[in-house]
């Protein structure tokens, strides 16, 4: 019973967490449900429009773990400055995730503005008619040529809710994104289909509304932050200079860049991952679609608690209470996969209804479900992962993780996938389930760094 008890805890312990993890739920849970909606809007016009789509937000969302990981590696400053009550630290930690963020943007519109049409090809290469290739790339152009647009207005809004987040201030990011959601929700139904007199743009509708409702969101946040200074206290004279201390700067990209490198290379290897499988033909990029959308819904409480480690353990790390740190971070993990386990089962007897909602054809609608009863099986091992990360990633250990995450998915999880899926005559959902059987291996090295305490350090003291 005692052993139990270091992984309980009491009413005041549940009552801290929900206040910081809830904010960050429903903004993510309004996000992807709107996602959702979206998708189904775009489903409703044809498979081609849909997997168009699909493949694009595959190549943006390398670019979002980009951004991500060019945040986080200051991020972890933050969080421990702010602990200290250190506002200086968290201004010159702000001012670098602008610049930061400034070149992975740049860059990133570069590359998708030169090579776009070459990156959704990869994806391409599976059964189908040629008509049907050329329509999804089509598709896929026009939708990735207006949703660079919205690029900048996404890294300005990491910049600022990464840090606001950070900080233990969780609800002016959930209200904004709250708008955001809602103000692309609206716009999709009006240009997608044509309503109230407005043309009927489809896949560029979709693109559009999206962009809009970043640059809402980008506004809320900005304007907020910077009109409320007595609230957010680091916000006064964030931008009195741009220049980050040489000290600081070094060790940001000392214990950033692994991090950069990480989201990247993870994301990279997700991209990769769907290729591997989209090469059994076009409906199982269909059904991966589906499956990821209604998975994304569900993540949302694995992912909320994984980003509450981070703000909870890092500031405890900051302020020097090692011992509670550990204790805290026993407690967060057990109960994030506790909370999965019953969300794992609400998904997993829900899977057959959410295909139906698409217009796609059968095969693709049976493969979206068994992916979908697939991830929900592997949801409590997936919210320990994501736990264990953000533990590691609290107190720094930033080439640990590293090694825990990027460098295992290409090693292990892409390996596994390229080789049963142009090798073997296995069907592309056992291909699925055997990468993520994989993942048993990271478990078990996650649960070793997590029980030796190498996380346990103040970077900032």
């Amino acid at each position: 019973m005692r052993r139990l008890t270091k992984f309980i805890g009491n009413k005041d312990f549940y009552k801290m967490v929900l206040m910081i993890a809830v904010p960050i739920m429903i903004q993510n849970g309004i996000t992807n449900f709107v996602s959702l909606l979206d998708n189904i809007m775009i489903g409703q016009v044809g498979t081609e429009q849909m997997s168009g789509v699909a493949i694009v937000n595959q190549l943006i969302f390398v670019y979002n773990l980009c951004i991500f990981g060019g945040v986080s590696g200051a991020g972890i400053f933050t969080a421990q400055y702010f602990g200290q009550g250190n506002h200086e630290g968290v201004r010159q930690t702000m001012r670098f995730k602008l610049w930061m963020s400034a070149i992975i943007t740049a860059l990133t519109i570069l590359l998708f503005w030169l090579g776009g049409t070459s990156l959704i090809n990869a994806y391409l290469k599976g059964d189908g008619s040629a008509a049907s290739v050329a329509a999804t790339l089509a598709h896929g152009k026009q939708y990735l040529g207006i949703m660079l647009i919205g690029l900048p207005a996404f890294a300005a809004v990491q910049m600022y809710s990464s840090t606001l987040r950070e900080c233990g201030q969780t609800l002016l990011p959930m209200k904004a994104g709250i708008a955001a959601v809602f103000v692309n929700l609206t716009f999709n139904y009006i240009l997608i289909y044509g309503k109230f007199g407005a043309p009927a743009l489809g896949v560029a509708g979709a693109a559009v509304a999206t962009v809009l409702s970043r640059y809402v969101e980008m506004l809320i946040v900005v304007l907020q932050v910077h009109r409320k200074k007595a609230e957010y206290t680091y916000a006064a004279g964030l931008y009195r200079t741009l220049k980050v201390p040489k000290n600081l700067t070094l060790q940001i990209i000392r214990k950033g860049s692994p991090l950069l490198f990480n989201e990247t290379l993870w994301a990279a290897g997700m991209a990769m991952l769907t290729q591997c499988y989209s090469i059994r033909g076009l409906n199982v990029v269909a059904g991966l679609n589906v499956s990821n959308t209604i998975n994304n819904v569900f993540n949302i409480v694995f992912i909320a608690l994984g980003d509450s480690v981070a703000i909870i353990v890092g500031q405890l790390l900051g302020a020097g209470r090692m011992k509670e740190a550990r204790d805290t971070d026993n407690k967060l993990i057990a109960f994030s996969v506790m909370c999965c386990a019953g969300v794992a089962a609400v998904m997993f007897f829900l899977s057959p209804l959410f295909p139906s909602l698409y217009n796609i054809n059968d095969e693709a609608r049976q493969l979206a479900q068994y992916f979908i009863m697939a991830t929900a099986v592997f949801m409590p091992q997936n919210a320990f992962l994501h736990a264990t990360y953000f533990t590691l990633r609290s107190g720094g250990k930033t080439i640990i993780t590293f090694l825990f995450d990027s460098v295992f998915i290409w090693c292990v999880s892409v390996l596994l996938a390229y080789i049963f899926s142009h090798y073997t005559a296995l069907p592309v959902v056992a291909v699925y389930v055997a990468v993520q059987l994989g993942d048993i291996i990271k478990c078990t090295i996650g649960f070793l760094l997590v029980k030796k305490g190498v996380w346990l350090q103040n970077i900032v003291g």
